[in-house]
This record gives structure tokens, C-alpha cells and sequence, in this order.
């Protein structure tokens, strides 16, 4: 059942009424006047749930109750003081995704749902998969049942995501077309043979972007793609047919036939029939599998007049979606989980050609991207916390604050403030760890000053291998935000960048970019003449390695359009692949210093141009230890270097060191996944 809030007159933050407030199915009514007396009943400040708790009664320490019903009882009570929800150990299983608007926030107190003492509970969307033979679909593949009509595009295999089955594709074997790929490689003709044509999928992945397009029909010489995937994959930037990588990686996926290799699996909703191919020897019974029945897992969102105000998650881990999305509209994929899927009547007719690198009708189509959902999500919430929690087996981003509207189950995007997420911990997740802010125009010029996003707090979090299935997304962003503070996080293995802030390309500040303009943007959009919400972003203190292992373009951390009052300091980045500091178009008015940059390549500033607005930024006191500094046009841009220091090897200086022991989270919140600091060059054990 999908929890829905009944309905009840919202009391004033901390204040009284004389209505009754009835605790309903339990048959307790408190009341509450202008001046209570002791004798008045008060509501207990703690209630408990289980994986086996009842639909009813009192939620008490004896009797848990489920988590809907926890939710339902605790809602009257949490505004007569704090209160908490105890989860004992075990795994939550939901049917439907918890929604939490303003009838769910303690407005002046605070309700948190909280780990019992010692317990691991685990909320989910997906279900076990046991039951597994032996199939005669290919040698080594096991089966399961499952319900009939399910689909997933994820399947999680001890706490890993399983690779879908899939084939690669030379750059030789086929050739992109205006309705498809023409097959030039007579051995895939048998592609023509298979059934359930329309599930098979064609994945890109060029210099930025990780494309998915749904395969209409095959033909012995012929790929047909459905629409309007195919044409939002083959117009803009980093496009299939003209990436900016000289050799784009290309594959099938989602085919029976493809499933050859050990650890990938298959699923057919049609016959409710999950495959699953196991390394030699390996009985799937043995394995914990996990199937994911729901996109999403938590909403958290009110609207702008009545905002979820009070709410924090302690300890739990957030586990098992999938989102479907890309399986019906592809995956047009622009930049950073930003994607189009909408069929655009503008759109040049020779597009395929004319538009694979940018053209004026794609500017114009800016306004109406779209943002990849996450599995929990935040919107018009002010005063909401998650600590020491887990988000992992995740099939989109794990955690979204503020995103666009259309990013979010509620319909309500953005209006996000005084978020905390604090030690914290995500791994294997299919897109960002955290995405903060939006994208739109209501996003950077909020139509509404309530939909602002703005004190957002980031801090001690772990975030390792994620982005597995959208590979374009960084490990932390945050677009759009007015006081994001970035500090103390550990960001390691990711595809694409580290931590990225800002978002535009300069086209939305003040004054707009001379580049789009170029470009005919402001021909069909706005020209704003006042500055975004984006300011005063703090990224200090951060662990970040292991970066870039699939796209060369982009940095470890990275930084799109004006940025004032932002500081980006006391980093250390190791062990990564291409530019370390990266103000790409448009960054404006940022500091960044102190910072130690052990591999790649210093410093970009992207500002070829002398009319682009990469300008007023001070690079200055780093360390750096391999390439240089690239930083075109610096004096007519105003950009200051000064003092960075390049050293041999890793004879870092005292002032460096102080950095690199520093970095990363508290030891209080490290795990096994976190590195070994006390093996970083002059750091003790911690």
C-alpha cells in the first residue's frame, strides 16, 4: 500500500489548538489547550518498528508496529515534542515507495527514524530471488521465477550490481544512420533472429556521455531505433555518430543471447523468467540475490506554502530500485545525469548531420532537459538530516536534494534548505552518490524565492563506486545552491569526475555567455540581467581519487558558471586520470587554494576564448606533482596564479602534508571503504 497522509488542520510551528487530535485505530485521544494541566496525556516519545511489526496498536517496545502504521501514529504526537522512531534489525520490504510530506515533519521538533541500538535495519524495494535451476537457455545459466511483468535494470548479486547481458560492438561492425546502424559486419546478422527486438538496447559511451537507445527492429543489415531516443541521442554535443572521442565505446544490451559471461543476468517479464549466468561451480542458491521491484524508495517532499519541516534518518540502509526510464525513452544523455527525451517539432530534419556538434534549434532546447530521479528524495523540505546511514544497490542517483520537478515522485521540485547529510556512506549505486539543486530556470532564477536552494551541508560522507550504470554522473554535485558547504568527504572510483559544482556553461549569470550567444541561444531564451542562486560554495577538506576511469573531458573536481564568494580548499586528489582543477565556462569569481594534486594534471581554466567568462579567479598556494598549468588568456581573464608550487614525487612539503592528513572523513565515520590514511606520505595512524 502506498502511504498517503490523512487529512488534519496543520498546526503553527510550536503551537497549540483546542482541537482534538485523534491518534486513529488506537482509540487514545490527546488533547491539548491553551494552558495543559499534568493530568493531561502526553504521547510517548519513542515508538518501535519491525520487519514483522502489526498494522495497528501502539507502536510500544512489545508490540512494534510496521512502518506505515509507525508513520501514521507518530504524526499527532510529533507536535508535542521530539520524537523517534526505533527500527529493529532486520529487512524492511516495501510495496510501495514511503512518502513523507508535511504532516510527517515535527515543524519546530524533530521526528527521526533511527537504528535500534545495535541493529541494521534495511529498508528496500527489492525482493530475494531464490529457487534457482538449471536452464536450458545456454551453458552455465541458471533461472528463477518471478512475478509476470516485472522488469528491472538492475540486479544486485551480494551487494554488487550485476552487469546486464551484453555484447561490445567494434566501431567497424556498424554504422550510425539517421533511423539507426546500418550492420556492416555480416557475423551480427543473426541480431535479425532475435526475439523481443524491442528490448535490446544500443549504449554509447563517448568523451562525457553514457548513451541508451531502445532498438525498435533488426533486419539482417539494418538496426532500427525506436523514437525519440534515437534522434535526442544523435543531436548536441558528444553525439553517437560524431563523439568527441576518436573511438567511442559501443554495445548491445539486454538480450538473452548476449548472456555468455560469468556474473550477468537477463530478464524476461513476459515469461516472469530471471537468468543468471554464475562463475563456474557457483550455485546461485548460495548467493544473496536481490531483485528491485520500485523506482523509488523515499519522498520526501511538502509544497512551498507547507514545506516538510523537522525530519531525520539515523543508521538505516536504503537499498533496492530500479529506474526504468531509459528502458521507454532512452537515455539522450547531455552532461551530469541531465538528459532530453521529448520528441522536439524544432528539430532540424537533417539534425543527424547538421546538429552531431551543436546547432541553434539544440540551444534552444536547454529549458526543457530533464534530471535523472534519485531513490530518495528531498524537495521543499527545510530542516531534514541523514546521518550515518547507507544508500547502496541503488539504480539511479541515491540521494537527491532540491532537484527540478521533474526529477521528484511529489511533482514539487526544489525549495530545499537547511539540509544536513552527515557520515553517510554510498556505494554501488547506478548514477550520483548526491545531487544537489536543479537544473531549470526556476532552478538558477527561482520564480518563487521559497523554491531557493541554499545551506546545504555535505560532510564526512563516503562515496565509493558509484555511477555504475550512468556513467556520466559525478560522485557528488550540486548544481544551483546558495551556501553549499562540500567538506570532509572521501569520493573514490568513479567513471566521470570527483565532486562537481555549478552547472550552465555561464548561460544563465548576469549578462549571459558571448559563446551562446555566438550560437543563437538568447534567440528563444532568456538573457538574465540579475545573477543566479549559485554563491558561496565551499569545497574543503575532501579525499578524492581514483577519478575518470572512463571519460577523459572533465576534472576531479570541476566547477560550470559564476560561482561568488566560492572557496575550494585544502583538498587532496590522488591517483587520477586527466585535469585535477577544473573551471570550465563561465566559472567566475572563485578562490582555490591549498590544495594538493598528486597525478593528472594540475589546473584547466577554460577560457580559449577572450570572449568566454571564465575570468576573476585566484589560483593559488597549491601543490601539484605531474603535468602543468593550462590556463589560456589568464591576464585578459583576470585569472591570478600565484604561488603553486610543483614537487618531484611525493616530497610534499610540510604545509602539503598538513593537507593530505587532514583530507577526507573523521575517523569516527571511516569504514573499510575508506583509505588508509595513516599510509598517505607524514601522516600518524589515526
Amino acid at each position: 500500500m502506498k502511504l498517503t497522509s490523512y487529512s488534519r488542520r496543520r498546526m503553527g510551528r510550536g503551537g497549540r489548538t483546542t482541537a482534538a487530535l485523534a491518534l486513529l485505530g488506537t482509540g487514545i485521544v490527546l488533547v491539548s489547550t491553551l494552558a495543559p494541566t499534568a493530568a493531561e496525556a502526553r504521547p510517548a516519545t519513542t515508538y518501535y518498528a519491525a520487519p514483522d511489526g502489526k498494522d495497528g496498536g501502539h507502536c510500544s517496545q512489545a508490540k512494534p508496529c510496521s512502518l506505515e502504521r509507525a508513520q501514521h501514529v507518530v504524526r499527532p504526537a510529533a507536535k508535542q515534542g521530539d520524537v523517534t522512531v526505533q527500527l529493529a534489525d532486520g529487512t524492511y520490504r516495501l510495496s510501495d515507495p514511503l512518502s513523507f510530506d508535511a504532516n510527517d515533519g515535527g515543524g519546530d521538533h524533530t521526528i527521526t527514524w533511527a537504528a535500534a541500538p545495535g541493529a541494521h535495519p534495511v529498508i528496500t524495494g527489492a525482493s530475494k530471488v531464490s529457487g534457482w535451476t538449471r536452464s536450458d537457455a545456454g551453458k552455465g545459466i541458471w533461472e528463477a521465477k518471478t512475478p509476470e511483468g516485472l522488469d528491472s535494470r538492475q540486479l544486485y548479486v551480494d551487494g554488487k550490481i550485476a552487469p546486464r547481458a551484453a555484447i561490445r560492438l567494434a566501431n567497424a561492425d556498424v554504422q550510425p544512420t539517421a533511423t539507426g546502424l546500418t550492420i556492416k559486419n555480416p557475423a551480427l546478422s543473426y541480431l535479425a533472429t532475435l526475439p523481443d527486438q524491442g528490448r535490446i538496447e544500443f549504449e554509447s559511451l563517448g568523451d562525457f556521455t553514457n548513451r541508451y537507445s531502445p532498438v525498435k527492429s533488426i533486419s539482417p543489415t539494418e538496426i532500427t531505433m525506436a523514437q525519440s531516443a534515437w534522434d535526442n541521442n544523435t543531436w548536441g554535443w558528444d553525439t553517437v555518430q560524431n563523439s568527441f572521442l576518436a573511438g567511442p565505446s559501443w554495445y548491445l544490451d539486454n538480450s538473452l543471447s548476449f548472456l555468455t559471461q560469468a556474473g550477468q543476468w537477463f530478464i524476461d517479464p513476459g515469461k516472469g523468467t530471471l537468468y543468471y549466468k554464475p562463475a563456474d561451480g557457483v550455485d546461485p542458491n548460495s548467493l544473496s540475490i536481490e531483485l528491485p521491484r520500485l523506482e523509488s524508495l523515499i519522498s520526501i517532499g511538502g509544497t512551498y506554502d507547507e514545506p516538510v519541516e523537522g525530519l531525520a534518518f539515523k543508521g538505516i540502509q536504503f537499498s533496492g530500485t530500479s529506474w526504468l526510464g531509459p528502458s521507454t525513452h532512452g537515455y539522450g544523455d547531455q552532461q551530469n545525469g541531465t538528459f532530453i527525451k521529448e520528441a522536439y517539432d524544432y528539430r532540424p530534419a537533417d539534425a543527424f548531420t547538421s546538429c552531431s556538434r551543436g546547432c541553434e534549434m539544440f540551444e534552444r532546447a536547454r529549458t526543457s532537459w530533464y534530471q535523472e530521479p534519485a531513490a530518495v528524495q528531498v524537495s521543499a523540505a527545510s530542516r531534514v538530516s541523514f546521518t550515518e546511514n547507507t544508500f547502496t544497490n541503488l539504480g539511479s542517483s541515491a540521494l537527491g536534494i532540491g532537484n527540478d520537478a521533474n526529477a521528484t515522485v511529489t511533482g514539487v521540485g526544489l525549495g530545499a534548505s537547511d539540509i544536513d547529510v552527515v557520515g553517510n556512506r554510498f556505494m554501488e549505486d547506478s548514477g550520483h552518490g548526491i545531487v544537489v539543486g536543479g537544473v531549470l530556470p526556476d532552478a538558477h532564477h527561482p520564480s518563487d524565492v521559497r523554491m531557493t536552494n541554499k545551506d546545504i551541508r555535505l560532510e564526512n560522507n563516503t562515496v565509493d563506486r558509484v555511477a555504475v550504470d550512468y556513467k556520466d554522473n559525478s560522485g557528488i554535485l550540486s548544481t544551483y545552491v546558495t551556501n553549499a558547504s562540500i567538506l570532509h568527504n572521501e569520493v573514490s572510483h568513479v567513471p566521470y569526475d570527483g565532486i562537481d559544482t555549478g552547472f550552465g556553461w555561464g548561460i544563465n549569470d548576469a549578462g549571459g555567455s558571448n559563446d551562446y550567444v555566438d550560437r543563437g541561444y538568447y534567440k528563444w531564451n532568456t538573457l538574465y540581467t540579475t545573477p543566479t542562486t549559485l554563491k558561496n560554495t565551499r569545497v574543503e577538506g575532501n579525499l578524492v581519487h581514483d577519478t575518470k576511469s572512463r571519460f577523459a573531458d572533465g576534472g576531479t573536481l570541476y566547477n560550470l558558471s559564476a560561482n561568488p564568494g566560492a572557496v575550494v580548499a585544502k583538498n587532496y586528489l590522488f591517483n587520477i586520470s586527466g585535469v585535477g582543477l577544473y573551471l570550465d565556462e563561465g566559472s567566475r569569481s572563485m578562490t582555490w587554494e591549498n590544495n594538493v594534486v598528486q597525478g593528472g594534471s594540475f589546473v584547466f581554466t577554460n577560457a580559449y576564448s577572450l570572449r568566454n567568462n571564465t575570468s576573476d579567479n585566484v589560483i593559488q598556494n597549491n601543490w601539484y606533482n605531474s603535468g602543468g598549468v593550462s590556463a589560456p588568456n589568464a591576464a585578459a581573464h583576470n585569472n591570478k596564479l600565484i604561488n603553486n608550487v610543483k614537487v618531484s614525487g611525493t616530497n610534499w612539503p610540510q604545509g602539503a602534508r598538513d593537507v593530505i592528513c587532514a583530507a577526507g572523513v573523521a575517523p569516527q565515520y571511516r569504514t573499510a571503504l575508506n583509505a588508509n590514511q595513516s599510509g598517505f606520505p607524514g601522516c600518524p595512524a589515526p
